[in-house]
């Protein structure tokens, strides 16, 4: 693809670094940064430098924060007895869109993959026990894609869970094989949620 301007190409180059944006997407969202005000482009350019720079990362569950403690975490009206362990924060978005759960969560930032050369020490593992040792935690759900990897990490963390005197359970089946949750549509993702089942019956279906 031939450009008029070194400029140009340059800021195509850097939004077809993007996930899901070909070239030419991205030389349509170039040229309506173009077409807008000076100002309008600066407020797109602040927010996003803003958020890289300042974006943290909850010190309990992981999730993505303006602050030490998230939101979610900080929230005096949610179920503290319960964690929903999610593998990233668009989990929790898309768990959160369903107005069904009103628990806490547990960001893993990954799954166990042997192929990837990911293993456990890699993922949120120990914080996750540290909670469960010091908070009043009755419930795990595991709320991972249905996956091999997703799977995976389940069996393994239903080995290191089971030492707790906590239930542990599974979002059910309600979604396909090989899908992903924050894809999920919301009614499906919170029937899935409210008709968990205990682990032991999830690994049988």
């Amino acid at each position: 693809m031939q450009f008029p301007s070194k400029l140009i190409e340059d800021a195509v180059n850097g939004f077809a670094t993007l996930p899901g944006i070909g070239k030419k997407t991205a030389l349509r969202l170039v040229m309506h940064l173009l077409q807008k005000d000076e100002k309008d482009t600066q407020i797109i350019a602040t927010a996003i430098l803003k958020m890289r720079n300042e974006i943290k990362f909850c010190k309990t569950c992981h999730n993505v924060s303006d602050d030490d403690i998230c939101s979610i975490c900080n929230n005096s009206y949610r179920d503290k007895s319960v964690v929903c362990i999610v593998e990233n924060f668009r989990d929790i978005i898309a768990i959160e869109n369903t107005r069904h759960y009103n628990g806490l969560y547990h960001v893993l930032e990954g799954l166990i993959s042997p192929m990837d050369g990911i293993g456990p020490e890699q993922l949120n593992i120990e914080s996750l026990l540290k909670r469960i040792k010091e908070d009043e935690i009755k419930e795990v759900i595991m709320a991972l894609n249905p996956t091999i990897d997703g799977d995976t990490t389940i069996f393994y963390l239903s080995k290191v869970l089971a030492e707790y005197s906590i239930k542990i359970t599974s979002i059910a089946r309600g979604i396909a094989f090989g899908g992903e949750l924050e894809y999920v549509d919301e009614i499906t993702l919170a029937r899935s949620i409210q008709s968990r089942l205990p682990y032991e019956n999830y690994m049988t279906k």
